[in-house]
């Protein structure tokens, strides 16, 4: 095999707690995580010349060793004692700085394809151990699918697939800092937490209301102040029938969920004429 695509989907946080902040600079998490049919696709071929070279569709993004890309496949390449020229390209459709793992599930999809391409014999678990490395979502993002995520996000528990529902992406024209959202986080002064174990209970049963009404993001206590338009957006959402809105990881993305394909089609129509974002996507989850 010399040449391999593959397609890396972007996750949402159905639960996003955050516990403490550790001596190591990391903060403890306890997330409920879920990929949705929204994808990049990365292109990898190997080259007779030596080197990584990236290439992509997206004017902002580096292409160089600061990509998450090109610091996965150099780490595979040198945990495995490989010599291999690639030329990578990726076609991006997540969001950048969206809040969800667009750059993790890059590096996770370049580890899984490296694997293919290069006829390695190994397993999730190692290139789990490999992913963390380089980010603390990318192990999630190597998993896919409905997952209990603890520790820095590294600690995985596969959760039975959550119910089926529609969901819309909303990502307005801002960037958000996820270090700059976890840096003013006052985890002591917290007034809530998220019933994770309730989302869970909820997911176990099929119970897609039972999930939404518990759904919630401890992030959202920095973000939202800072940038008021989210929750201009979630409240939008709600009042065009969606069960639950919410933001994903350190945002801006808001993700809300309607039962209903038709209701989920008006309310994207009406985010669209409100000029809110040019990023909107209908989707639902992935399970891999």
């Amino acid at each position: 095999m010399d040449k391999i695509t593959i397609k890396a989907p972007a996750k949402i946080n159905l639960g996003l707690d955050v516990l403490r902040k550790r001596e190591d600079g990391y903060h403890e998490v306890h997330m409920i995580m879920q990929t949705v049919a929204l994808f990049d696709e990365l292109t990898f071929e190997k080259t007779e010349k030596q080197g990584i070279t990236l290439a992509t569709n997206h004017e902002t993004i580096e292409t160089d060793e600061r990509n998450l890309i090109v610091k996965a496949a150099k780490l595979f390449l040198e945990y495995f004692s490989i010599e291999q020229g690639l030329n990578i390209y990726l076609k991006k459709q997540i969001p950048v700085a969206a809040g969800m793992a667009g750059g993790s599930t890059d590096a996770a999809a370049t580890l899984l394809a490296m694997a293919q391409l290069l006829e390695v014999q190994t397993d999730k678990e190692t290139l789990c151990k490999l992913g963390v490395k380089i980010g603390a979502d990318v192990p999630y993002c190597i998993l896919q699918g409905t997952a209990l995520s603890q520790g820095i996000g590294e600690i995985l528990t596969p959760l039975k697939p959550a119910p089926d529902c529609f969901v819309l992406l909303i990502k307005p024209p801002i960037e958000v800092s996820t270090k700059f959202v976890y840096e003013n986080l006052k985890v002591q002064e917290l007034k809530s937490h998220p019933d994770m174990e309730g989302i869970q209970r909820a997911i176990e049963t099929g119970d897609l209301n039972g999930m939404c009404k518990r759904l919630e993001n401890v992030l959202e206590s920095v973000t939202i102040p800072a940038h008021p338009i989210i929750k201009e957006i979630k409240e939008l959402a709600l009042q065009q029938g969606a069960i639950s809105a919410l933001m994903s990881g350190s945002g801006p993305t808001v993700f809300a969920i309607f039962e209903e394909e038709m209701q989920a089609k008006v309310a994207k129509k009406v985010f669209e004429e409100a000029k809110i974002s040019n990023e909107i996507y209908l989707t639902h989850f992935f399970q891999p």
